[in-house]
């Protein structure tokens, strides 16, 4: 069921969100050459709970296999769900995906960037240029009586117009009472896909992970995190959304 949120609840959400912003802000300002990714999710930590908020990331899943950080630390073809750690060590030339999600007053918010580290590739620029771009074209067609499939389309065929697949194993979802809520929001088309008309109040988290090569992924033996299958690279970007009269407003920019 598609929860149509409040006025109220709304306006926490933006409070949240724009907090969390401001949070990402924070930690892009981390991602160098040298610095290990335990360190940026213990940052990340801190200004969760000195912001009000609640890491939302942390100990969700399987209690057996939790997912045990604050943000999520993705690097070159990891896609999403890297787990921070001390030995991780950021090197010259990676693209570093910072993936975060905070409960601030009972609501949440969700968001990713991808930061470059150092002097990076034309490629590696290429690939996180494009996923913004295909995250912004996807929120541009976010409007009451669009169908979310519009948001697919404009999402994939961007992507692949430049020579990129787009991942189809990992979607977008609801997000607002709850983490992960419906709808599932695929960041491509195709026949047969639910259709969803959006309506006001509906909150979107809309993130498309764009691969330069194969569309394929697979999962690392830790259980979470997403890899390309061919072992390019994949860039992310994601930003908490409502559909308002006047088309989506953006949460969780700044």
């Amino acid at each position: 069921m598609i929860i149509i949120k409040s006025k109220k609840e709304i306006e926490l959400m933006r409070e949240g969100g724009q907090l969390l912003g401001q949070i990402m802000e924070r930690l892009g300002k981390m991602i160098m050459p040298g610095q290990n990714t335990f360190a940026i999710n213990k940052l990340a930590k801190k200004l969760v709970f000195d912001m009000g908020g609640f890491p939302i990331f942390e100990g969700y899943g399987d209690p057996g296999n939790a997912f045990p950080a604050t943000v999520c630390t993705s690097i070159n073809n990891e896609i999403v769900h890297g787990i921070p750690r001390k030995e991780r060590i950021i090197c010259e030339g990676d693209i570093v995906k910072l993936d975060i999600g905070m409960k601030y007053k009972g609501l949440i918010t969700d968001m990713a960037r991808t930061f470059p580290a150092g002097k990076i590739s034309d490629e590696a620029q290429k690939i996180m240029d494009v996923t913004r771009e295909c995250l912004n074209k996807g929120i541009a067609t976010i409007k009451i009586g669009a169908k979310l499939s519009d948001y697919g389309r404009a999402v994939e065929k961007h992507a692949r117009a430049n020579g990129f697949s787009v991942v189809r194993d990992l979607v977008g979802h609801g997000v607002g009472r709850e983490l992960h809520e419906d709808p599932q929001i695929p960041n491509y088309y195709f026949s047969g896909m639910r259709e969803i008309v959006l309506q006001e109040g509906m909150t979107l988290a809309l993130e498309p992970m764009i691969n330069i090569g194969t569309h394929y992924i697979k999962v690392l033996r830790d259980g979470w995190a997403y890899v390309t299958k061919d072992g390019k690279l994949s860039a992310h970007f994601e930003d908490t959304i409502v559909v308002t009269k006047d088309g989506a407003e953006i949460l969780t920019r700044i």
